[in-house]
């Protein structure tokens, strides 16, 4: 069973990787599984461990290329095959990627065309659904071109996925 907390990060802006908010520079990343052991539980707001273990989801680390143990976000994805859509449980990213005096910029909309590139992979033609924080859902409509539904309910089409899938990757 998928639960429905709301989704409540930021993009802060759509870039083609990672970029630093200081200099500028672009670093590539990657997405890889990650295990409990590598979440240490004070470094984030939400509890990966419970994510990690539930069995109807897949937790992934966004990490710089040839950087694997500095974790820059969470996101938290449940295939949902009868309704051909991936599900974002939840996304995060870590705590010096927050605020004002983040480090980098791009990772939250990195993590969301992840989770549209899982949805091609799956079969689901970039289909992905998930619940806003409601002070959130007009910034998703305006950065992700995500769709409103009943209540905080968002989805990303298939166009709005291509459109990611192609910044990102």
């Amino acid at each position: 069973m998928v639960r429905k907390q709301a989704v409540d990060i930021e993009i802060d802006r759509l870039t083609n990787s990672i970029v630093n908010a200081l200099s500028g520079d672009v670093f590539d990343t990657e997405f890889h599984k990650v295990s409990k052991k590598e979440i240490k539980k004070k470094d984030w707001l939400f509890d990966w461990g419970r994510e990690i273990m539930s069995k109807d989801r897949e937790v992934y680390k966004l990490i710089i290329k040839d950087n694997v143990n500095v974790i820059q976000g969470l996101i938290s994805i449940s295939p949902i095959p009868d309704e051909k859509y991936v599900f974002v449980n939840l996304v995060e990213n870590a705590k010096f990627n927050r605020g004002k005096t983040k480090i980098y910029l791009g990772v939250g909309g990195n993590m969301f065309a992840f989770a549209c590139k899982k949805s091609m992979e799956f079969g689901f033609e970039g289909y992905v659904g998930f619940v806003a924080k409601s002070t959130l859902v007009s910034h998703y409509i305006e950065t992700l071109g995500a769709e409103s539904g009943i209540g905080q309910r968002m989805a990303i089409n298939s166009e709005a996925a291509n459109k990611l899938v192609n910044q990102y990757f």
